[in-house]
């Protein structure tokens, strides 16, 4: 049987090499069990009592000066995904988080709107690129925003580490750089999607269309459709006849139903076999709420077809694209579990380095807990099939 030691075995096995020295390579392991610990709080006091030792000094050394390299470690934590979860209907999901500090030490963190909270907070903003596949979610990279107050600022710079490189890069340019490096590793995706800040980049959509990957990208309600129209104005003009009522997946209350409709942006360039639209949402209960959507994909497909196989995703491209619309909710999902069972934001680092370290680990650790999971539902299906094997042999 195949149990959570033995997967954390298999990880630890994959990170050896990055660790030169045996005390920090057993510390990374032992930091790993402190994350997917049930312990109230992730932060170094208690990971440091978790793993046995008096005081968090052990757990700041290799966060901080430790040699070890974040980058390396995401590059395991990649080739991991693609060896436990790879998924040909993958989604890759490009979307923010912000958590909120207190004071002006933690790296990037400056007065900015924070989704977390729905409002201006001091908060850092970190960019992540989430896979969604049929076993989960997981996180594959990260990109940490570098505030303007932070990019102009030598002083602090210096005292958090900034690298003389980095600048203050806009999200979108920050998300268009982790799906390049994803796709560079090999891997590969369905869909792509992100929200509205990442899909009214220009710049985004265009080197995903040379790529001819197909992606649903949140756009604004003033987004230009063709040469002075903008989104809201269209969609406006729409029959009642142009909307159908579709799931956008499964919420945490059940079904998530919204009325949908498409259009076909004929007049746009794409490459034989593609082909460009303008999606909307609207609320069933309030119909003045819109959500608006550029989507490139596969030109077989028409909104008609919903009606015919709804249920059926797979089969019908237009399924596909409004359950991709929806599948944002499930980065949510890792946010949500990478925070609440891995610590991903209850981190005490204030550096550049540290920021990095830890969000990787914790990365890390949400991949080993969907890896397992999903063991666990191989196993349970498994033996479900042996009983009725068993059954049918008594007979």
């Amino acid at each position: 049987m195949h149990t959570w030691a033995a997967e954390l075995d298999t990880v630890a096995l994959k990170l050896a090499p990055r660790f030169e020295r045996a005390e920090p390579r057993q510390r990374v392991l032992r930091y790993l069990t402190g994350l997917l610990s049930t312990a109230e709080r992730k932060n170094g006091w208690q990971l440091a009592e978790l793993a046995g030792e008096t005081t968090p000094d052990g757990i700041q050394r290799l966060l901080g000066s430790a040699h070890w390299e974040a980058d390396a470690v995401r590059d395991d934590l990649v080739a991991y995904v693609l060896e436990q979860l790879a998924d040909p209907q993958a989604i890759l999901v490009l979307d923010e988080t912000g958590c909120v500090k207190q004071g002006t030490k933690s790296v990037g963190g400056a007065p900015q709107y924070c989704g977390t909270v729905g409002k201006i907070a001091n908060c850092q903003i970190g960019v992540f690129l989430a896979y969604a596949t049929a076993h989960g979610p997981v996180l594959l990279d990260r990109a940490l925003y570098l505030h303007k107050e932070w990019a102009d600022d030598p002083a602090r710079r210096a005292e958090a580490g900034v690298p003389a490189e980095a600048s203050c890069i806009p999200t979108p340019t920050l998300g268009r750089q982790l799906l390049e490096r994803t796709f560079a590793a090999g891997v590969t995706a369905q869909w792509v999607t992100a929200d509205r800040i990442s899909g009214g980049d220009y710049q985004l959509r265009r080197s995903l269309e040379e790529r001819q990957q197909p992606f649903v990208l949140a756009v604004s309600s003033t987004q230009r459709v063709g040469r002075s129209a903008k989104a809201e104005q269209v969609v406006a003009s729409w029959p009642d006849e142009a909307w159908q009522r579709l799931s956008a997946g499964e919420g945490s209350h059940g079904p998530r139903w919204y009325d949908w409709a498409w259009m076909p942006m004929s007049w746009r360039l794409h490459p034989h076999g593609r082909a460009h639209w303008l999606l909307a949402r609207r609320s069933v209960s309030q119909p003045d709420e819109r959500a608006y959507y550029f989507v490139f994909g596969p030109d077989s497909s028409t909104l008609e077809q919903v009606v015919q196989v709804v249920q059926v995703v797979q089969v019908v491209q237009v399924v596909q694209v409004v359950q991709v619309a929806g599948t944002r909710w499930q980065v949510e999902q890792a946010f949500e579990l990478a925070k609440g069972a891995v610590g991903l934001d209850e981190y005490e680092v204030r550096t550049w380095v540290g920021w990095y370290r830890h969000v990787t680990l914790a990365m890390f650790a949400l991949a080993y807990l969907t890896v397992v999971r999903q063991h666990a539902r191989q196993a349970q299906q498994t033996g479900k099939k042996g009983q009725v094997h068993r059954k049918e042999a008594f007979r």
